[in-house]
């Protein structure tokens, strides 16, 4: 992997990991919650969290990379459309389920080249366990945050002779993770939003039931649900409501290294980023192991 991508992700498991300290000194006290003009959750740990990431890529060797991020200044689209990479970031996904205490709120860190990721990093804080990503590196699970500390610490400028990231993979698991295959050809897993589900939703799953004897539901919350198909754990998600790109960007490179795919519905192409809207369409993501069959798109 280019020197250059791996000073970034070194930058992004760094800041990742700090953002995640940051959100659970306020996880595990008292949560106040204020909306935003959309009617979306905003609580002190994500802003904490946009603080402690925007502080960190500003101040390494990756900082004149510019940042997009849900909690920060926007940069208008004339500006930031001649980007060639910039940090895409949520600070906090799944503010819903950080809220309720479900655990299944993430971090966010994407780095974008153009309009699609290349670089990305899913933290998990509550869970302790962290997706990352990067082209010409593959997709790989960390089931010990803590070891980004020990790896990393002190992290500087890294060269062909000091490359930390060489223990961080040696301890990680590559994904997809094939034992989470052995199921019969008969079943299919979904995974969806658990605080975010449509009546579309609802009949692309019975749809499905039409073409599998047994298709299991598994609703779960923020950019976990692109980690799981990435892993091998579901087949498919299919995302009917609305998502931001700073919402997907990260799990797409997750699952993209992984052999999997995002697809827009209606392009039938990958999802695109840096667009002068930042909504996202209607997508699917597909595991790398599912067989194509007619998805009801």
């Amino acid at each position: 992997m280019h020197t250059f991508l791996e000073n970034c992700l070194v930058s992004a498991l760094i800041a990742a990991k700090k953002a995640g300290e940051a959100i659970l000194e306020v996880y595990h006290g008292e949560i106040d919650v204020s909306y935003k003009e959309d009617d979306s959750p905003l609580t002190l740990a994500d802003k904490r969290a946009h603080s402690a990431i925007a502080s960190h890529l500003s101040s390494d060797s990756t900082s004149n990379i510019p940042v997009l991020s849900e909690e920060g200044k926007h940069t208008p689209y004339e500006e930031r459309k001649g980007w060639e990479y910039y940090w895409l970031v949520d600070p906090l996904d799944g503010t819903k389920e950080f809220v309720k205490r479900s655990d299944e709120f993430t971090v966010n860190i994407a780095l974008i080249k153009k309009n699609r990721p290349v670089l990305g990093v899913v933290s998990l804080p509550a869970i302790g366990c962290l997706y990352f990503a990067a082209e010409g590196l593959g997709s790989y699970k960390l089931e010990d945050v803590g070891a980004i500390g020990q790896l990393v610490a002190g992290a500087g400028e890294f060269s062909d002779e000091n490359k930390p990231l060489k223990s961080l993979i040696e301890a990680a698991i590559r994904l997809p993770v094939q034992q989470s295959f052995n199921k019969s050809p008969d079943q299919l897993n979904l995974v969806g939003s658990r605080s975010h589900g449509t009546e579309a939703l609802s009949d692309f799953v019975e749809k499905m039931k039409q073409q599998y004897k047994k298709v299991d539901f598994v609703p779960a919350g923020s950019a976990l649900k692109l980690c799981l198909v990435a892993e091998g754990s579901a087949d498919l998600y299919p995302r009917f409501g609305p998502t931001m790109e700073w919402d997907t960007a990260a799990g797409h490179c997750v699952v993209e290294q992984s052999g999997g795919k995002v697809v827009d519905m209606e392009k039938k192409a990958p999802l695109d980023y840096n667009k002068r809207d930042l909504h996202n369409p209607y997508f699917v993501c597909i595991a790398k192991h599912f067989r194509e069959v007619s998805l009801p798109l």
